[in-house]
């Protein structure tokens, strides 16, 4: 084994959104520290497809190197189809290339952390004031749910698109059983991760480290797989690390480095590679480990199993429809049309606004379906309704909102300007799991099964929610029709027929009548099309260790010394929004862990 650097510091830390949330505090209130972040993707300092927030699309393009992709088994509930699932690689992680949504979920989800999984110091009581800390909120002042001192700026964005204010005219007329709402919860709100004064995306990357490159005991190391941990008997010394050949292709790819550790190692590799790392290490379960001719450290078989853990992915589909001349949207941007590109990067470098500094995402509802819906939806959900969600009553169960522009690859459609209607699944219920496949190989794929729609609940939900989507646009004066190629394939002689380049409808229009056949043509069109919002959760659970826990409430992992997770894997229950913000309170709740156990002050 070749050892070209040892590097010997206080802390490591892996350079995810909770990551660098960790680093940052804890280099900031010690100086003393010796801090090493270790991310396996780019830097993304001052990057114009980072801090922009319009061109976050870019990074799901073919040969992006800031994402990596995840590809799940063969599945007989997605029509033989293998999901992919798409997860940040990019200092910052998740919040450098995400759609820049902000959004908090329901109290009642925090609390489940505590009271339900038992993790005391999880509830919403308790994280709100982290929520507040991460945070300042640019929309309105004076709200007690809100922070207005924090390093992350939240606003409305640069602009307010002309589909986003349709959208939310047409839902509230459409719908007058309903009420619009800023803040439905006092806690779950969406908004945008956005300076409104820069028009800048407010990321963990520019917002807790790279402001902070003066530190010295602060080091950054771009481009870099962590590998696996190394022990000293039980306790966590050091990490062993290779490089990334698509970010150093100059670099001999079986190159091995090392950097010990004499205080604490936190993983924050996410839902993917948390697990992954521990089990390369040695921690997991004991038959997996004995397979692949790895040591056993510790027997730990909840590790990358809950991928959910148990409510975690979320289920979405951004179906696109046809608008007018005359609506905002992001379409010419994406396709990199050089009079688009011209007229608003202007716009952005003098003031700082327009769609430039946009995520295209405008409104939002968060819907509970009514006695009378609950029969629409069918009896394949009511057992679910009882048992989860009719005693939370702050628990939607899907979110449905308007993309202004089509959502994908834009040379694959006509050039024009669309608007998608983005409808995920709050609490899926199913439950998939992810493990590695080789000892040594940091890029060998996982074996891995999401279990997308392994449930029929799920499918009968998103069923509902592409019909109630489907509702709201028809009726928006911009809509010119539905792109019929992404869209059920309904009989030609049915009522549902998704056709081009035809009128709305007028608000009070009565709603689309669907057949037993039109139905299976949307659950066909689901399971083919069904895909992730990215927002993958719990593989390594904050859990007890006899209900397939992986860490305490004080994120350790069990059976070791020395050795934390903190981001998304270690969420016990699923939450009901975008998980950027979850992300970063579970850095900021961190960062105080440590510091009480290093007994350091001030962060």
């Amino acid at each position: 084994m070749r050892l070209p650097l040892g590097w010997t510091g206080s802390t490591c830390s892996r350079g995810g959104t909770a990551g660098c949330v960790v680093a940052g505090r804890l280099a900031a209130a010690d100086p003393s520290l010796r801090i090493l972040v270790l991310e396996a993707g780019p830097p993304t300092h001052e990057d114009l497809a980072h801090t922009q927030p319009a061109r976050y699309l870019t990074h799901l393009l073919p040969g992006s190197r800031t994402i990596k992709l995840y590809e799940g088994k063969e599945s007989e509930f997605l029509g033989g189809r293998r999901p992919v699932v798409p997860c940040a690689q990019c200092l910052g992680g998740g919040s450098s290339v995400n759609f820049a949504m902000y959004a908090r979920a329901a109290a009642s989800d925090y609390d489940d952390w505590e009271t339900v999984h038992g993790n005391p110091g999880w509830g919403s009581k308790d994280l709100l004031p982290l929520f507040k800390k991460c945070e300042t909120y640019q929309v309105t002042s004076g709200k007690e749910t809100h922070g207005y001192e924090g390093p992350l700026k939240v606003s409305y964005g640069g602009h307010f698109t002309n589909l986003g204010q349709q959208f939310l005219d047409v839902a509230s007329r459409y719908d007058r059983t309903r009420r619009v709402t800023d803040d439905p919860n006092d806690l779950g709100e969406c908004n945008a991760w956005i300076d409104a004064e820069k028009g800048t995306r407010s990321d963990v990357a520019h917002h807790y480290i790279y402001n902070q490159a003066h530190n010295k005991n602060l080091i950054i190391m771009t481009g870099f797989h962590v590998r696996r941990v190394i022990f000293d008997g039980k306790r966590a010394a050091g990490v062993e690390y290779v490089p990334n050949i698509r970010v150093h292709p100059e670099l001999e790819l079986g190159e091995v480095r090392v950097a010990k550790a004499s205080l604490m190692i936190v993983l924050s590799a996410g839902a993917f590679g948390s697990p992954a790392i521990l089990e390369r290490s040695g921690i997991g379960a004991d038959r997996l480990m004995r397979s692949l001719g790895i040591a056993p450290v510790v027997d730990l078989p909840g590790v990358g199993e809950n991928y959910q853990g148990p409510f975690i992915y979320h289920d979405v589909c951004f179906t696109p429809y046809l608008v007018g001349e005359e609506a905002d949207t992001l379409d010419g941007i994406i396709r990199s049309e050089p009079k688009e590109l011209e007229k608003w990067s202007a716009q952005w470098l003098e003031s700082g606004n327009g769609l430039m500094a946009h995520n295209g995402v405008d409104a939002g509802i968060k819907i509970r379906p009514s006695e009378k819906e609950l029969d629409d939806i069918g009896p394949e959900f009511r057992q679910r309704w009882e048992d989860y969600y009719a005693n939370s009553p702050d628990k939607p169960v899907f979110w449905l909102g308007a993309l202004s522009m089509f959502v994908g690859d834009p040379s694959t459609v006509p050039a024009r300007k669309y608007c998608s209607a983005d409808y995920f699944l709050d609490y899926p219920a199913s439950i998939g799991y992810v493990h590695i496949t080789s000892a040594d190989n940091v890029n060998a794929a996982p074996d891995f099964d999401p279990k997308y729609f392994s449930r029929q609940e799920d499918v009968v939900l998103l069923r509902w929610a592409y019909k109630r989507g489907r509702e709201i646009m028809r009726r928006m004066p911009l809509y010119r029709g539905e792109y019929a190629p992404a869209h059920p394939q309904f009989h030609e002689d049915s009522d549902a027929v998704c056709r081009q380049d035809r009128p709305p409808v007028d608000v009070i229009a009565p709603d689309i009548v669907y057949t037993k056949e039109d139905d299976a043509a949307i659950d066909e069109f689901l399971r083919k099309y069904v895909s992730t919002t990215w927002h993958s959760m719990g593989t390594c659970a904050m859990k007890a260790r006899s209900d397939g826990g992986v860490v305490d409430s004080r994120l350790r992992v069990y059976g070791v010394e020395g050795l934390m997770v903190a981001d998304l894997s270690i969420a016990p229950a699923n939450v009901s929004a975008n998980t950027y913000s979850t992300a970063v309170v579970i850095g900021e709740k961190a960062a105080v862990l440590v510091a009480e156990e290093l007994e350091i002050r001030g962060v």
